[in-house]
């Protein structure tokens, strides 16, 4: 029997709910609650099931999002999520034709770009995804980083205060905001968002721990700068605490209120480990510390990807810190992002127009997108055999052009 792929419907939605539990190894027991929820997050036209003899197989769905490029500008994107193909029906093709069908219908609806967080890294490059922004994660052992154990607020005239979550709900999206504007990578959260990671709407197959909350006020006018969420545990031995603190998010303003809410967090009492949470690869915090050893590196891959999908926009989107002009000539399997494209930049602002003249590098979209938040090197991608230098420099001249004094990070999980 041949199998349909097709956007759902809900009375389809219980039985995609299950394949998508089924794809992420979760139990295939699910609740007429977890469903109503589910269904609340769907964008129905948006959400594609894969269906052999009536049984869902394959699951796909994306969302509209925005995501900050490098300078601040917010640009819409394509978010994917939900991405699962049943074992017995792997190998089909069924992803491909999934992706096939939102890429195009995103290009028509003129998203600059796709994002999607890969679970496994081979998987989404064939499609014109590049790693764009990568994390780490950090343990680190209290006792041996060296910070003041004594230490009881910050010195800079702002204060930390617990908090809880009715309070993050009302504090948070505004605070989120001003993150979002200066941190490149980091894509917006909405309503639900902050009712789901607050406990407020819980999802039954999930387990909930509520978290403390900690809020870093500045000293002028008492604005919260920083946020900070954490899950520790209850661990003795022989009248010894050796209780663990893990991360579950931390977003700061200013680089005060990130140092004070670490500081916070690291002098703690019981608190002998502290486990970072997913965070920038440049983050502050093994510098931060007397002891950088003290933080041992437990995590090192790569986060968000992305494509795109309207490369003279994207590039004209973001900024660039010094003058510079390259043709790029871009190669696309799927077609839809595939040209050669001439970009003129300076601080001042940047043009991206469609050229015939010779190019000057040549890279697949996929490499593009790893390039376009600053956070990979042409120059290693050359080395590679990635990308082609039709001209000598013209790798460097675009490691100038394109790279970033911090490196882009996204916060979150979708």
């Amino acid at each position: 029997m041949s199998l349909d792929i097709r956007t759902i419907t809900g009375s389809d939605l219980p039985d995609w709910v299950r394949a998508l539990s089924t794809g992420f190894l979760r139990s295939p027991e699910i609740s007429d609650e977890e469903i109503e929820i589910r269904h609340a997050g769907l964008i129905m036209d948006r959400t594609q099931g894969v269906f052999d003899a009536g049984r869902c197989v394959g699951t796909y769905r994306s969302f509209p999002q925005e995501i900050t490029a490098p300078g601040g500008a917010a640009l819409t994107a394509n978010a994917v999520s939900n991405v699962s193909v049943s074992p017995t029906h792997r190998r089909r093709g069924l992803l491909s034709r999934m992706m096939a069908e939102d890429q195009a219908r995103a290009k028509e609806r003129g998203d600059v770009l796709s994002t999607l967080i890969a679970a496994e890294y081979p998987i989404y490059g064939r499609y014109g995804f590049g790693p764009a922004a990568w994390v780490s994660e950090w343990e680190v052992d209290v006792a041996r980083a060296g910070l003041d154990p004594r230490w009881s607020g910050p010195d800079d005239g702002g204060r930390v205060d617990l908090v809880d979550g009715p309070d993050v709900r009302k504090t948070g999206p505004e605070l989120h905001e001003r993150l979002r504007a200066a941190q490149h990578g980091a894509v917006d959260r909405d309503e639900r968002w902050w009712l789901r990671n607050t406990g407020e709407v819980r999802m039954p197959s999930e387990t909930w721990r509520e978290p403390f909350y900690a809020v870093y006020r500045s000293a002028a006018g008492g604005r919260v700068d920083g946020l900070l969420s954490y899950v520790p545990d209850d661990r003795w031995d022989a009248k010894r605490p050796h209780c663990r603190a893990t991360v579950t998010g931390l977003i700061a303003a200013t680089p005060a209120a990130e140092r004070a809410l670490w500081h916070f967090l690291l002098s703690a009492d019981w608190i002998t480990t502290v486990v970072s949470g997913l965070r920038a690869p440049d983050d502050l915090l093994p510098l931060l510390l007397p002891d950088p050893r003290a933080a041992r590196l437990t995590t090192h891959a790569d986060f968000l990807w992305i494509k795109l999908l309207d490369i003279p926009r994207a590039l004209e989107s973001r900024t660039y810190p010094a003058p510079g002009s390259l043709v790029l000539d871009v190669h696309d399997p799927a077609g839809l992002s595939a040209g050669r494209f001439r970009l003129d930049a300076s601080p001042e602002g940047a043009s991206c127009t469609a050229t015939t003249e010779s190019a000057d590098l040549s890279l697949g979209v996929g490499d593009l997108g790893a390039l376009y938040l600053g956070d990979e090197s042409a120059v290693r991608l050359t080395a590679l055999g990635r990308v082609a230098e039709e001209r000598p420099g013209a790798s460097a001249l675009a490691d100038t052009l394109l790279r970033t004094p911090r490196r882009p990070w996204c916060p979150d999980v979708f």
